[in-house]
């Protein structure tokens, strides 16, 4: 199952939380975590409202008697002290420092020495810890996100005025596609960054598969246009044989040793396949093309390692329908020790079966006798 978060109106803390908990956590879930804090009163209203004529769910912080700003290491000390799960601490806290990191790079100080502001205060607690404890309370599923809207205008905070998007969130964003649409309206703040780029472990279209599930979060503001929500759709993935990724580069500079090497150093990192294919390339000059196979979503992880392994300067995607045949590998006992055979199934109902590469070569290694004639030796044993 996927998570993917659709922010095309934007993304905040509450609404996040309100997404989640109108696709299917569960409310006292979510209280329940912020009970652990200990900060009495610390806890969510929720209610259904309308946002340009469409149902959604705000979430509303209701507050402690006294709270204040605090520093990085309180928040930390008190996230890690309350006894949540630890998927759930360990998400809010990697939140947390990814807000401490923008805040000090933005007011040109030390991490440890930031004052969060609004940033700091117990709402925002509550919305990173609840939406951390609401995604746990949905299975805990992989994360993928739109790009994100930042809205426009001006927005004011204790600083003073500043432009919309604020410079906390154009420093946790850097690297992620946004745009800007809708009425001038803050619509991403510093939580919602933070919240985005630590769940998410992609940032683009809608992954394919069949909708299992959806959430709406109300923004406060009911706004002109498109309904000020944030969308949360859970995805089931399709079989591994509905689609795969594709990445492809061609390197003609690259001397044959080192390209071998780096393509054997990618493989190892999982790729589904990874070959090369002869070509001619600009200027006539003989190099190759390089086709790597991978799960839908890896696309970003396995460009980086093309791009960091070889000498090539950019590399291009597509996806492929496949489909493949049903196998298991088995151990199988011979007079020659046990070998790893695959068992593949033919539509027919059919079964072939192959021995596996490693083992073959390393029982001809150790017995002196070619990997050919021990293969005809063993083929009795593989029914």
């Amino acid at each position: 199952m996927i998570l993917y978060f659709d922010p095309f109106m934007g993304m905040a803390g509450d609404m996040t939380v309100a997404a989640l908990v109108d696709a299917g956590a569960a409310p006292e879930t979510v209280n329940g975590a912020l009970r652990r804090l200990g900060l009495g009163g610390l806890a969510f209203r929720f209610q259904k409202v309308l946002r340009q004529g469409l149902s959604a769910t705000s979430g509303r912080v209701e507050l402690p008697a006294e709270h204040g700003h605090r520093g990085l290491s309180s928040i930390l000390s008190l996230i890690e002290g309350a006894g949540l799960p630890a998927a759930v601490s360990d998400l809010a806290c990697e939140a947390f420092r990814r807000l401490g990191e923008a805040e000090a790079k933005v007011h040109g100080v030390d991490v440890e020495t930031v004052h969060f502001h609004e940033v700091g205060a117990a709402d925002a607690i509550a919305d990173i810890v609840g939406a951390c404890a609401a995604w746990e309370a949905l299975g805990g599923p992989e994360v993928e996100c739109g790009p994100m809207n930042l809205g426009s205008g001006f927005t004011t905070m204790e600083h003073g005025t500043f432009p919309v998007p604020p410079p906390a969130v154009v420093e946790i964003l850097k690297g992620v596609p946004v745009f800007s649409a809708g009425a001038p309206l803050e619509r991403t703040t510093p939580t919602g960054a933070a919240l985005a780029v630590t769940l998410a472990r992609r940032f683009g279209p809608l992954p394919r598969g069949r909708i299992a599930g959806v959430g709406y979060g109300a923004g406060s503001h009911d706004s002109e246009g498109a309904p000020n929500v944030l969308r949360a759709l859970l995805v089931a993935e399709e079989p591994a044989d509905g689609a795969v990724a594709v990445i492809e580069t061609q390197v003609d500079d690259t001397s044959p040793e080192l390209l071998a090497g780096a393509l054997e150093a990618i493989r190892a990192q999982g790729a589904l396949d990874l070959f090369l294919t002869p070509v001619v390339a600009k200027k006539g000059r003989p190099g190759c093309l390089v086709t790597l196979l991978c799960g839908v979503g890896e696309e970003s992880r396995f460009a980086d390692l093309l791009l960091e392994h070889t000498s090539t300067t950019g590399v291009r995607f597509t996806r492929w329908e496949r489909r493949e045949l049903p196998r298991e590998v088995v151990s199988v006992a011979t007079p020659r020790g046990p070998v790893r055979v695959k068992r593949i199934t033919a539509p027919s109902g059919a079964r072939r079966s192959h021995i596996e590469w490693e083992d073959l070569r390393a029982l001809s290694e150790g017995t002196g006798v070619p990997a050919l004639l021990l293969l005809q030796e063993l083929e009795t044993f593989l029914k």
